[in-house]
């Protein structure tokens, strides 16, 4: 009854129509896996996949991705690091598995982590433009797509049938990690079945630099993060029916993760996330519909904080989430697809350190994406109208928290361009009109907010955060060779910003506020072809810088990555290749009144690979190296560097060793 009464909602925003882009097919070495948006020509996107994604791979989703142009992480040590993009974290970018949502409570507080691990993750994108806007609206306009393959949308053997997989082990040095993961697939063209398990294990990280660690009443120095263990495991089963046009599948799965928290030497969370998704499509009709897709998930979250083994707060989100697309028989030159999506999602605290009260909140919007092709280029175009309802629903045990709602009504705009100007140049830009609903926490949040050593005040006054964002890019492309620069401005008229409201306060108190911000940035990156032949030398370069100020104050915002540069050296011969890279980071000294400034820093790193084959089996042997030099840093990016300075810079030397075999 409540999916009808929203359908119904949604429904009301007349000419909210809306569509996906293009699907494209990607192949791993193990089954095709159909991903969403990131191959749209309007979405300058960064892809991860494969070998570069294992090389890449860290324990969070933000650390995998730190160091792409244009994306830095919130660091809250090893274990809880969600992707900063263009200077907007939290809320602001949006997290989707398969393109559905992603249950969990990582935007609530940068010491809750994302409830999935690498290590079962087979294609990483990063979706900007008309394109995103299929997956959610939002102010920053960027969308984070993990793509498994748990639910088969394509039949992965023929008639006679058969078995695929691959396991992954690894160890390394830096955090003593014990990690593992297996995947085995079968079926023939009626059916296919997928099962998944992982585990990982690792102690408190070295860094270069004495630190001090208090537990169990006894304090003692370690060159370690003090409390940034951690351990996880997962697993999933899935299966598909395939049919002439389409087919019909289905997933479960598990996850777990019990971490330090790395503010607190004793304080560690004990999460676990279960999901279930159910998704079809029929293709090839007739008619105006040429496909019909239908995805929906249900997640259940929770997590304990432990003080020194006893149990504390407990966070609980329940949610589910439904998406039906159809794709349109094209219009002339317009092709596309339009949907509606609806989200249920229920949260719960309770214990000490619950500063936001129970709330519910639900979401229905209708969206479309289009393109049209032109003689010279293309053109695209993204909508998406929402109704969005927060509630208050207290807390028993709480009385400050008292019930309340609030309801919203976000629209989002947004068209690109595709202009291949020359035989091997492209020009691209995207210009939107954007609007996000105020989250539960910042209507409402009352009480002390442990991770950020602050009293949080939320306004029921908020209302939709807007802004206006452009990019321009131009690119260039001659086999090997490559390079591109993009251009990017956000001006906020809103933007919601949690700001000092009385310093002088036993525990600082800080008020969600709406203030006037711009986001200003570049990115550029390329790639030479050095030496070509039997062996080949390349050079990828990189470079970004973004400034965000608050302009009510004239004052910069903070935790704002500084102006990052750098260069990697790409050797293959055969089956082996070898890297050597540098990344340096300037010093951040545009800082808020009162915040510390963060001094520079450069990383070395480096990495091998091998493969090789055994019987039909594939090996491939890897070795990664980062923070070669062992240089002593610390993130801008993290709030750690300024509640807690000292207490958790980045990893020290780790060498990791790994073995991925796909048969």
């Amino acid at each position: 009854m409540q999916i009808v009464r929203r359908m119904a909602l949604c429904g009301s925003l007349l000419g909210g129509v809306y569509a996906a882009p293009v699907e494209a097919q990607t192949t791993t070495t193990l089954a095709p896996v159909t991903v969403t948006g990131a191959a749209s020509p309007d979405a300058p996107a960064a892809q991860y996949s494969g070998p570069e994604l294992l090389l890449r791979a860290k324990s969070s989703l933000g650390e995998t991705l730190d160091g792409t142009p244009g994306v830095s992480s919130t660091y809250f040590g090893p274990n809880a690091s969600r992707p900063i993009v263009r200077g907007q974290d939290g809320d602001r970018l949006r997290i989707v598995n398969n393109g559905g949502a992603s249950n969990d409570v990582s935007g609530l507080s940068y010491d809750h982590a994302v409830a999935i691990d690498p290590l079962t993750v087979e294609r990483i994108e990063v979706l900007r433009g008309p394109a995103a806007l299929q997956y959610g609206g939002s102010a920053a306009g960027t969308v984070i797509n993990v793509v498994d393959n748990r639910i088969p949308r394509e039949p992965l053997f023929d008639a006679q049938g058969g078995v695929t997989g691959k396991t992954d082990v690894g160890l390394a040095s830096g955090n003593r990690e014990q990690s593992g993961a297996v995947l085995l697939e079968t079926g023939n063209q009626q059916y296919a079945l997928h099962a998944d398990a992982m585990s990982r294990n690792t102690r408190d990280v070295a860094v270069p630099v004495s630190l001090i660690c208090t537990r169990g009443g006894v304090t003692s120095t370690q060159r370690s993060i003090c409390n940034s263990a951690s351990e996880a495991f997962g697993g999933a089963l899935g299966g598909s029916l395939f049919f002439d046009r389409g087919y019909l599948g289905a997933s479960v799965s598990n996850y777990g993760s019990r971490y330090g928290t790395v503010a607190e030497d004793e304080v560690t969370i004990d999460m676990h996330s279960s999901r279930l998704a159910i998704e079809g499509e029929v293709r090839d009709l007739s008619g105006p519909v040429q496909s019909l897709k239908a995805q929906f998930s249900r997640s259940d979250y929770q997590h304990v904080e432990l003080n020194a083994g006893t149990p504390g707060t407990v966070f609980k989100s329940e949610g589910q989430d439904m998406r039906l697309q159809a794709r349109h028989t094209p219009w002339g030159r317009l092709s596309g697809v339009l949907g509606v999506q609806l989200e249920d999602n229920r949260f719960s605290a309770d214990g000490q350190e619950a500063f936001a009260p129970y709330s519910r909140t639900a979401q229905s919007a209708l969206f479309a994406n289009e393109s049209l092709g032109l003689s010279w280029g293309q053109l695209n175009f993204g909508a998406r109208l929402g109704a969005v309802q927060v509630a208050s629903l207290g807390n028993p045990q709480l009385p400050r928290f008292v019930p309340a709602t609030r309801n919203f009504t976000p629209s989002n705009f947004a068209v690109g361009v595709v202009w291949p100007v020359a035989p091997r140049w492209q020009v691209n830009a995207n210009v939107s009109s954007s609007e996000r609903a105020p989250k539960d926490y910042e209507l409402f949040a009352h009480g002390v907010h442990v991770a950020t050593h602050s009293y949080e005040i939320g306004s029921d006054k908020l209302d939709v955060e807007r802004a206006t964002n452009a990019d321009v890019g131009l690119s260039w492309k001659q086999g090997a060779h490559s390079a591109s620069v993009q251009a990017f401005v956000n001006q906020f008229s809103n933007f919601i910003s949690l700001q000092a409201s009385n310093l002088a306060a036993p525990v600082p108190e800080y008020t969600y506020t709406q203030v006037q911000a711009r986001f200003v940035g570049l990115e550029l990156n390329g790639q030479q072809r050095l030496l070509d032949g039997a062996q080949t030398l390349d050079l990828a370069w990189r470079w970004d810088r973004v400034q965000a100020d608050d302009q009510s104050t004239g004052q910069p915002l903070p935790r704002i990555a500084p102006m990052r540069t750098g260069a990697t050296v790409l050797w293959t011969r055969g089956d082996l290749s070898a890297r050597l890279g540098v990344d340096q980071w300037a010093a951040q000294d545009r800082v808020p009144p009162g915040q510390l400034a963060v001094d520079g820093y450069t990383l070395w790193h480096a990495a091998m690979t091998w493969r090789d084959r055994v019987g039909k089996n594939q090996l491939l042997w890897y070795a990664r190296l980062d923070n070669a030099g062992d240089a002593l840093a610390y993130s801008a990016s993290s709030i750690l560097t300024q509640t807690a300075p000292g207490k958790s810079p980045l990893p020290g030397r780790s060498l990791k060793l790994g073995l991925q075999l796909s048969f």
